[in-house]
């Protein structure tokens, strides 16, 4: 995932590129910056105090509400530059974070702003309904039936500021069913509009003619003709577009504005005086990248409010209409950096090479013994020339044994002999790197597992690719020697982050037997808890609320513990009941347990059903 320095380890992990100053190194650990700045470790040891097991997701809501305050400041800051008009509104879209832990939190901290909640479901439209403060903003997108609709009908009725955006002209045909059926108040009409520009990477079909959702130019027209039929003009108040989540590009945007611009001025001189906002959707980038030069955006903030104030601007006084509200629906930008997973690694997997599992003859083949003497005679001076001749034997000796001159004794020594030259002469050279050594780290990469379900916890890794930054909570003092992948504890041989010569991760070595290791996964806060899967029935990893006071000191509260096998079970439709009577009944029939196991059998495996399913940590006897 990340590109790292072998050199720097307090820029190891490019916290300098993606942490906008949200966490930093100091003293050898990752720290929030902010309040008394407690590092991730201190967290993460917390938690493991109280019992918890397993990942942990740690939530810092003062990150969501000061992104969006950060995203407000901007606006008013381009509005003011530009003598801009309109105003300025957000909402944000559910369907990026559902979980109170998140949605509550960021609407008690934002009640003072022009901000709500945007809906694609009931479900979601409950919850904005519930949670959105009153006269604050909510908009409706995604195909609608009566029932959603009239749902709508029922917030405007409850004072709630809501515009259903309709996606089809047989959405408007609904509302003015439902206007007849159920009078004032009506909620604002908004219109979906299905521009000609496209948006670009993985989630590009969101604009473009072909995209899933929006009216054609001569949908808009019909939808006009409807609502002056049926006298619902005065009802239209915005028209919304969308071209993409995380556009890393800006150029489209500037594209679609203009598109969406013209299309705004049209319609108000078709008689939509009531017309006066246009919602640009969400896409706004986030920097997940850890190398410098390879940024997944090409703008700034400052320069993505400065090109939307001055394009509407522009356009607006051009056509001699109204400067519009400007919306946004910006998600993964507010919720993105809230959320941190936290992993403990549970094993290494080439860690069984070690001097200690020699097996060493008193006569060993010339090859074999060669190895020997330069492994221990390895040196700065001769480090990368002595790497080479252990490849090369290493390579004749494998040979060898396949041509059955030498033994699987032989074999284990050569690998152990290798692998230990190897690790000595990457530690040597740890200030030169080069491509070649780069190249090496990629062929005797270290395999750590991690106690986390891929699935569950990064599902856009597993299903797009979606890099996220990775990095160790604690000796960030030292540098990092080894090349690393990341193997999930699925059964499942996707459930691994590979590891990437262009993105290189490198870790410390660790003893698992005698010290805990742990990896922070950053910016999962948006889309990964409610996109994760239950493979194998791994559940959510347990989540912890970190909230800072006025004086700056943190607590730890709104803990949700990782369900419970049982929990797990029963969610997906099994009678859990029915498998407790299934397994007394076996235990009862078998012929090979006495009467006093059975009770003590019986009791373990209650105990088990009561865990959740995530590992302990294999060489401690506590904790995982």
């Amino acid at each position: 995932m990340p590109s790292t320095s072998l050199t720097d380890p307090r820029k190891s992990y490019g916290i300098h590129v993606w942490g906008e100053g949200n966490f930093i190194v100091e003293d050898g650990v990752v720290k929030v910056n902010y309040g008394n700045k407690p590092s991730l470790i201190e967290l993460t040891k917390g938690m493991r105090e109280k019992g918890y097991k397993g990942p942990l997701l740690f939530r810092f809501p003062h990150l969501a509400a000061q992104n969006v305050r950060t995203l407000f400041n901007h606006f008013e800051r381009a509005k003011k530059e530009f003598n801009y008009k309109g105003k300025f509104k957000a909402v944000f879209p559910l369907k990026v974070n559902q979980f109170p832990g998140f949605v509550i939190p960021l609407m008690e901290a934002t009640k003072d702003l022009e901000y709500g909640l945007e809906a694609g479901s009931k479900a979601e439209l409950i919850l904005a309904m519930s949670y959105t403060n009153l006269g604050k903003p909510i908009t409706v997108n995604g195909f609608k039936d009566r029932e959603m609709i009239s749902m709508g009908f029922l917030a405007a009725k409850m004072g709630h500021n809501i515009t259903l955006t309709i996606e089809g002209i047989n959405e408007l045909e609904l509302i003015i069913k439902e206007a007849k059926r159920l009078g004032s108040p009506t909620p604002k009409i908004g219109l979906r509009i299905r521009l000609h520009t496209g948006g670009i990477g993985i989630w590009a079909k969101s604009g473009g003619y072909s995209s899933k959702f929006g009216l054609t130019s001569t949908e808009l027209l019909e939808a006009m003709d409807l609502l002056k039929e049926h006298k619902l003009t005065d009802r239209l108040s915005m028209i919304h577009f969308h071209i993409g989540s995380q556009m890393n590009h800006i150029s489209p945007l500037k594209k679609a504005i203009r598109e969406a611009g013209n299309i705004y001025a049209e319609l108000r001189k078709m008689g939509a005086d009531n017309l006066h906002a246009i919602n640009i959707g969400g896409g706004l980038a986030v920097e997940y990248s850890q190398q410098e030069g390879q940024s997944s955006r090409n703008y700034t903030l400052e320069e993505f409010t400065n090109d939307v104030v001055f394009l509407l601007k522009e356009i607006a006084n051009a056509k001699d209409v109204q400067e519009p509200t400007i919306f946004t629906e910006s998600g993964r930008y507010v919720a993105a950096n809230h959320a941190v997973l936290v992993a403990p690694v549970l094993e290494l997997f080439s860690q069984e090479y070690s001097e200690e599992i020699l097996r060493l003859k008193e006569k060993n083949p010339p090859l074999v013994q060669e190895l020997y003497d330069l492994y221990c005679s390895i040196s700065t001076k001769n480090a990368r020339e002595y790497l080479h001749d252990a490849l090369d034997h290493m390579e004749s000796l494998l040979t060898l044994f396949d041509l059955g001159y030498i033994d699987l004794t032989d074999r284990a020594n050569t690998e152990t002999l290798v692998h230990l030259i190897i690790k000595k002469a990457l530690e040597l050279l740890r200030n030169k790197p080069s491509k070649e050594i780069k190249a090496i780290l990629d062929r005797v990469q270290e395999r750590y597992l991690v106690n986390f379900s891929l699935f569950q916890s990064l599902p856009d890794y597993w299903g797009l690719g979606q890099n996220f930054p990775v990095m160790p909570l604690d000796r960030l003092d030292q540098a990092p020697t080894r090349s690393a992948s990341l193997w999930d504890i699925t059964c499942d041989s996707d459930g691994e982050i590979a590891f990437n010569l262009d993105n290189p991760l490198y870790l410390h070595d660790v003893d698992v037997e005698n010290e805990e290791y742990f990896l922070g996964f950053f910016k999962v806060g948006a889309y990964q808890e409610i996109l994760g899967m239950r493979h194998n029935l791994f559940t959510h990893p347990t989540e912890a609320t970190v909230a800072f006071d006025e004086d700056g000191n943190y607590t730890i509260s709104e803990i949700t513990e990782a369900q419970n096998i049982l929990d797990v079970l029963d969610d997906i439709d099994y009678d859990t009941k029915e498998i407790e009577r299934r397994i007394r009944k076996l235990l009862e029939e078998s012929d090979t347990i006495a009467e006093d196991e059975r009770k003590e059998i019986l009791g373990e495996l209650y105990l088990y059903l009561s865990e959740n399913g995530y590992l302990r940590t294999i060489n401690f006897s506590e904790g995982g």
